[in-house]
């Protein structure tokens, strides 16, 4: 940070107060309806979503499940 930051006693305009605009914990859990499957997928693809989670801080499972989400909306949109 090669930039220093002045502060000064200038007004700043008018204030106002923001409603909480924060979602609630009801609002950011997934509401979307879960099936458990069980699939066989190649030892070179699940070793790659492992390295991926690791490296991305997430567990694979859930990288697989977006994955799949995201082609299924993909595919749906051109359908249309």
């Amino acid at each position: 940070m090669s930039k220093h930051i002045r502060y000064t006693d200038e007004p700043i305009g008018e204030v106002r107060l923001v409603a909480d605009f924060l979602p609630s914990p009801e609002e950011l859990a997934l509401k979307n309806e879960q099936t458990k499957v069980t699939i066989h997928l190649s030892a070179e693809t699940v070793a790659y979503f492992k390295a991926a989670a690791d490296k991305h801080h997430t567990e694979y499972q859930k990288m697989i499940r977006q994955l799949l989400d995201e082609y299924v909306a993909h595919q749906k949109r051109a359908e249309q």
